[in-house]
């Protein structure tokens, strides 16, 4: 610090600030943007905003809280016409820099300045006390203004009153753990994840839906894929077969496990669980070998584990009461191998499921 003071005098502490952010956004935003700590934080990842931006393509589009440009960056020579708004000023002056050529003006989203756009909107999830909020009311700007402002119909809102007319379509990406029926505007929910994490619930109005329920997963490393609701959900409930699947974060969110069961020839371990179970796993996604189960108790998995030289496990819970961090010890392994145990209460009662893990590589059947 003290060599940039020599260096920069007044401006180092905003320069070193700077470099701290853009470390931190790594991924999310190209290097060396202008940002700000929350801009930083609350900017949507690169490939997220990139596969949105794909669903946007040729549309009109405004992004009524830009911030710093991050979903502008994404749109830029996708959409057809594109406009940033925000009130934060300093963020527009980011935003200039960060994505030059695009119109951007100072508005409030609550009042927006286009005609015949799409809609684009991220509001903030936190409280002024800091705290992350799951009320659309306490999002900034709130989520119902939002649908308001874009005269998107609303059931129950505007029942009865004839009205029908929609000035624009409208986007909005949300928290994933939103409950649905908060916004039952929303033609189409769509949970997206990347690289395993899931990151957010894009809403799509009417106009831009194409189903009602979409998992999105994507992925640095390889192609990603994408399941509906439209799909066949013919997936039985059966016994264990030679693996086991826990499926993406995303697809058990949407609620489409039976439609990504149904795909891979994969068929559920219980009605109420999103395990599911096969011959073999789908290409691209971490699975378990099942090497051997049976009922679960803590003194009969310690007994297999030992048998087996297990020194590292690693433990997944469903539907069980049970701490994998507190259970761990107790096991008191020694040996050398290692394992995954899946531990799962079915309809017939606790089971525990000894596998290997194993991540196969990804399939062009997959591509999204």
């Amino acid at each position: 610090m003290s060599l940039l003071r020599a260096r920069l005098g007044g401006r180092a502490a905003p320069v070193l600030e700077t470099a701290l952010l853009q470390d931190r956004a790594r991924g999310r935003v190209p290097d060396g943007w202008l940002l700000t700590a929350e801009a930083a934080e609350q900017a949507t990842a690169a490939p997220v905003a990139a596969h949105r931006a794909a669903r946007l393509a040729g549309r009109d589009v405004h992004d009524v809280t830009c911030s710093v440009g991050a979903e502008l960056h994404a749109l830029r020579g996708v959409a057809g016409r594109l406009v940033g708004s925000d009130l934060d000023p300093v963020r527009l002056a980011m935003a200039r820099v960060n994505v030059p050529g695009v119109l951007l003006v100072r508005a409030d989203a609550l009042a927006p300045c286009s005609r015949d756009t799409v809609l684009v909107a991220d509001p903030a999830r936190r409280t002024a006390a800091g705290r992350r909020t799951w009320r659309p009311a306490d999002f900034t700007p709130p989520l119902d203004g939002l649908v308001e402002a874009a005269g998107v119909f609303q059931p129950g809102v505007h029942a009865g009153t004839g009205r029908q007319e929609t000035h624009h379509d409208l986007v909005v990406s949300t928290a994933p753990g939103l409950d649905p029926a908060l916004v039952p505007w929303a033609a189409e929910v769509e949970l997206v994840s990347l690289d395993g994490r899931v990151r957010e619930a894009a809403l799509w109005s009417a106009g831009l839906a194409t189903t009602r329920r979409r998992a999105t997963v994507l992925s640095t490393r390889g192609p990603g894929f994408a399941v509906t609701d439209a799909e066949d959900d013919a997936c039985p409930v059966a016994p264990a077969g030679a693996w086991i699947v826990d499926p993406d974060g995303a697809v058990v969110r949407a609620g489409l496990v039976r439609q990504y069961g149904a795909r891979h020839g994969l068929w559920r371990l219980d009605e109420h669980l999103a395990y599911l179970s096969g011959d073999a796993p789908p290409p691209g996604i971490r699975a378990f070998r099942v090497l051997e189960h049976g009922r679960y108790s803590e003194k009969t998995l310690r007994t297999t584990l030992r048998r087996r030289d297990v020194g590292r496990v690693e433990i997944l819970v469903r539907g069980l009461d049970v701490d994998p961090n507190a259970l761990r010890p107790r096991l008191k392994l020694a040996g050398s191998r290692e394992a995954t145990v899946v531990l799962a209460r079915l309809a017939s009662g606790p089971e525990a499921y000894v596998c290997e893990a194993v991540t196969d590589r990804v399939s062009p059947a997959d591509r999204s």
